[in-house]
């Protein structure tokens, strides 16, 4: 059984500014997510996801607001949702063809547990919608590093499920909220390959008056 992540400490506590860890450095600095067609069972089991998403939530949200939720795809729950998506694809694109609508049907078939990570800000007249968009991304990239140390791969994709109405309506979103991506996870069936990454030296500007 994978190990569980230490549980939080209670509200209130003095706790450390600092965790210096050469392991954590080297863990982010080789980050890489898992390929799409390279995940494949055993999927963490449902005490380990909730452990998971659990320690995914210690992100930043300014006035502790929670702007995001998860809904989880699991089991016999993948394929039922990628008939109910075939379903709304043939609405929203009526010529279609068949090999579309059958990738459609088999996306949450590609890993064994499937993460939708909804971006749900509130209304509270102070903090901007943009910021607590924000936080639903580092949400998103916490919940694979969180799993990635828990021993899964994991990739985050959005695809045309992430900006479609019918899609939205079939997971049962609000107005104001959207899908910020949806996070496979599962056993790596093969390594991934280091891709090309920017220089960072080029995108650093350093102001002066």
């Amino acid at each position: 059984m994978t190990e569980m992540f230490p549980p939080a400490p209670p509200v209130g506590e003095p706790m450390l500014a600092t965790r210096p860890s050469s392991d954590v450095r080297k863990f982010l600095s080789l980050r890489r997510s898992a390929n799409k067609v390279a995940i494949g069972n055993p999927g963490p089991d449902r005490e380990q996801l909730d452990d998971i998403l659990a320690a995914a939530t210690r992100v930043p949200d300014h006035r502790r607001l929670s702007p995001w939720r998860f809904i989880v795809f699991e089991g016999d729950a993948r394929a039922a949702f990628g008939e109910a998506a075939a379903k709304v694809h043939l609405e929203e694109a009526p010529m279609a063809g068949d090999k579309e609508v059958e990738t459609t049907r088999g996306l949450f078939m590609r890993a064994p547990v499937v993460v939708a990570v909804i971006s749900s800000p509130k209304d509270d007249n102070r903090t901007p919608v943009w910021e607590q968009e924000l936080s639903a991304g580092a949400l998103a990239y916490n919940l694979l590093l969180t799993a990635n140390a828990a021993g899964w791969a994991g990739c985050w994709l959005t695809e045309w499920i992430s900006f479609s109405s019918g899609i939205n309506k079939l997971l049962g979103l609000e107005h104001s909220e959207r899908v910020a991506g949806f996070i496979y996870l599962g056993t790596a069936t093969m390594d991934p390959q280091e891709r090309a990454r920017p220089d960072a030296s080029s995108l650093i500007q350093r102001w002066t008056p």
